[in-house]
């Protein structure tokens, strides 16, 4: 009785003996983004299952660089397209001093050079994931899609990266850096599987990778166009019901660079209207003002109150191009009609009085003259 006990207590032990023994060879590295080859050779399995011929000295290197033009305007959202490109490149193998004792040289020269040629593989990107980052309030990645993914990049080989900014409108002009950290695997090293790997259940499987994970941060170079920018400081001046009056707008270069040829506009609609909505005020210095002199005219009828008039300036920028600045609003009052009479009205009020005086004293006189002929008839 005590044989058979102890003969399944054996067996139990070698149960949990080999589970443990195939827990500690066996570690499965989870990568997504595998190909056909590598689903079977990503097993990274202990020395007693696997020689290591070759060693290979290179990795990925993965550079990036906007597409297009790298200089926006204030206040524009824009489709950013960064191209990455992976230059790694394999600086040299070395030939490490491992054999199997049970395979011929020749054969085994042959099974070294199958892992050395996997052993170029070492500088292809996997899984790669980058996002796009800014470390200034005047530039907005759009969080939605600020995360992409490129599921393999070959040495040599490029991908393109797509992302949403906003510039904001009040940003100063110059140079900026956005972040782009970039996370990948690639295999950093190619074992060759031994025949012992049979007794764990493995056919089939050739080579095991060892893969790393790099994350590295790349640098992308954006700039905001030098332009000027207007606000209206001053305005002076009112309008008045049924009249045209001179209104005089002043406006200030707010920001960097010189507008040349400056012409200011102003749009204006019923009950409010005007012959020379343009008006020339030449060049504006950074941080300088031009006023502007706009005659406009409002209708007799016009609703006594403040009116907004829309205005903007066309200007040539540094560049030579002409450009429209962002519309301003220009508050203009307007007042009612004076009560008072003019020369003409007096005159014609004068005439009124001297014709009705004129009346009344003739048909006085002619009521005198009836009572002293009745009176006469009387006596």
């Amino acid at each position: 009785m005590k044989e058979p006990q102890k003969n399944r207590l054996q067996k139990t032990i070698n149960t949990f003996f080999v589970i443990a023994v195939l827990l500690s060879v066996l570690s499965v590295t989870a990568f997504p983004a595998l190909g056909e080859e590598d689903e079977t050779n990503f097993i990274a399995l202990d020395h007693g299952y696997t020689v290591d011929y070759y060693k290979s000295y290179g990795s990925p290197v993965i550079q990036a660089s906007i597409t297009g033009d790298t200089e926006f305007e204030r206040g524009e959202t824009a489709d950013l397209q960064i191209k990455i490109a992976n230059n790694g490149v394999i600086s040299g193998f070395q030939r490490l001093n491992a054999n199997q004792k049970r395979i011929n040289d020749s054969t085994e020269e042959t099974i070294a050079l199958a892992e050395l040629e996997k052993e170029k593989g070492a500088t292809t990107a996997k899984n790669i994931e980058a996002t796009l980052q800014s470390e200034t309030k005047y530039v907005e990645v759009e969080s939605a899609a600020s995360l992409q993914n490129v599921e393999e990049l070959e040495t040599g080989n490029t991908a393109t990266l797509s992302y949403i900014i906003k510039i904001d409108s009040d940003a100063p002009a110059g140079n900026y850096e956005l972040l782009l950290p970039v996370t990948y695997q690639y295999p950093a090293n190619v074992k060759t599987v031994t025949a012992d790997a049979i007794n764990l259940g493995l056919t089939g499987v050739e080579f095991a990778r060892e893969y790393k994970t790099k994350t590295e941060t790349l640098r992308i170079p954006i700039s905001i166009k030098d332009e000027p920018k207007f606000e209206v400081t001053k305005v002076s001046g009112s309008l008045v019901q049924g009249e045209t009056k001179v209104i005089e707008v002043t406006y200030k270069n707010t920001r960097e660079t010189v507008a040349k040829d400056a012409l200011a506009r102003i749009i204006v609609m019923s009950p409010l209207s005007t012959e020379k909505s343009i008006v020339r005020i030449g060049d504006i210095g950074p941080g300088k003002e031009k006023t502007a002199s706009f005659e406009i005219s409002a209708d007799q009828d016009a609703i006594v109150k403040k009116y907004g008039v829309n205005s903007e300036i066309k200007y040539v920028d540094k560049d030579g191009d002409t450009t429209l600045s962002e519309g301003m609003k220009v508050n203009v009052p307007l007042e009612a009609t004076e009560q008072k009479f003019s020369i003409t009205g007096i005159a014609i009020l004068l005439i009124i009085v001297i014709a009705l005086y004129q009346i009344v004293s003739v048909h006085r006189k002619r009521n005198q003259n009836d009572e002293n002929v009745l009176g006469d008839e009387n006596e």
